[in-house]
């Protein structure tokens, strides 16, 4: 999958994120069909953009084929952070949030 399939398939993604005031996860994908893009929760609604976002709450760090099965729910986040698939900065909780959303 490209880089832009990734892009699509996230931004086609639907989660309840009614309970969310605000998040910024930039996503930094490694590795074969890798790139920068983030994920905004402000007031509800969701903006996917290929960008870095400087401002973020936190940074995933993880391969294509890693985050696909995040996605996909074939990976658990926790797993993948323990066993160092995932690599995280900034605010954990927000991480664990996002990722709480990722499998909804």
């Amino acid at each position: 999958m490209t880089f832009e399939q990734i892009l699509e398939k996230v931004r086609s993604r639907k989660a309840d994120t009614s309970n969310v005031d605000f998040l910024a996860v930039q996503i930094d994908l490694e590795g074969k069909n890798g790139g920068t893009f983030y994920v905004e929760i402000k007031n509800g609604n969701v903006s996917v953009e290929p960008y870095e976002y400087n401002d973020r709450s936190c940074r995933f760090r993880i391969s294509s084929d890693n985050f696909l099965r995040l996605m996909d729910g074939t990976l658990d986040p926790k797993l993948a952070f323990m066993t160092g698939k995932l690599k995280i900065d900034g605010d954990i909780s927000k991480a664990l949030e996002f990722g709480r959303l990722i499998k909804s």
